[in-house]
């Protein structure tokens, strides 16, 4: 069953429009990173880093993650579709993991090719681009399970999703450590922060830490998700 929905999770997430529009996106931090690599940049792995940071882990990323995962169970929940899978005598957790894996069929290798790439052109080397992917592996992986838990638990998830992404990570947790925890930026630029050893606000966590939280937070995202799902009366 899960590979039935994952099949019309994909097919309804995978839109030409939706698509062509973060591909457009993704040109942007193409551009920005061939500038870099072709222009006369006294420190080039600083500036590369700033630039993964800047916009592939604090935008690009975390918004392409949101467009599909806030998706996968909110419009099957705002038009009316979702109750004829919620009546289906199916394992709630199996409906979770298959919308789940259908957002990280088409976000993971998007992102990661489109991150990677960025990285590349810089010529900034080897570490800037494991880095880079590491980190942004698990900003989808983290943000993947967090949206979609969103996207069935409030209408208009598309808008909340981004005041957390621009006014929570991009203001609030900027303000001191403790509102820093909460955000998932904090720990990815940790991430990218330790292979490129070029200092990132924020990434003051230690390795490992910035890797099993983006972990954990998939897992109880996860497990919320299925219990409201359980909880949740379909019309």
């Amino acid at each position: 069953m899960i590979t039935v929905i994952w099949r019309v999770t994909l097919k309804s997430q995978a839109t030409r429009g939706r698509l062509i529009a973060l591909g457009l996106l993704g040109a942007v931090g193409l551009a920005i990173g061939l500038a870099i690599g072709l222009g006369d940049v006294t420190d080039r792995l600083d500036a590369s880093t700033n630039m993964v940071n800047a916009f592939g882990l604090s935008l690009y990323v975390p918004v392409v993650t949101l467009v599909f995962a806030s998706a996968a169970l909110g419009d099957p929940a705002e038009d009316g579709t979702l109750v004829y899978l919620w009546l289906r005598p199916v394992a709630r957790w199996q409906i979770v993991a298959g919308t789940v894996l259908a957002t990280l069929t088409v976000t993971m290798p998007l992102v990661l090719a489109t991150v990677g790439l960025a990285a590349a052109l810089t010529g900034a080397g080897g570490r800037l681009i494991g880095g880079a992917l590491a980190a942004s592996a698990l900003a989808v992986l983290a943000y993947t399970t967090i949206f979609t838990w969103l996207g069935l638990r409030v209408r208009r998830a598309l808008v909340w999703g981004l005041a957390y992404i621009l006014l929570w990570e991009g203001f609030v947790a900027s303000a001191g450590r403790s509102a820093a925890r909460l955000a998932i930026r904090a720990y990815t630029r940790s991430v990218l922060a330790h292979a490129t050893g070029i200092h990132l606000k924020l990434a003051t966590v230690s390795v490992v830490f910035a890797v099993a939280v983006p972990l954990a937070v998939s897992v109880v995202a996860g497990a919320v998700t299925v219990r409201r799902l359980r909880r949740t009366e379909v019309a």
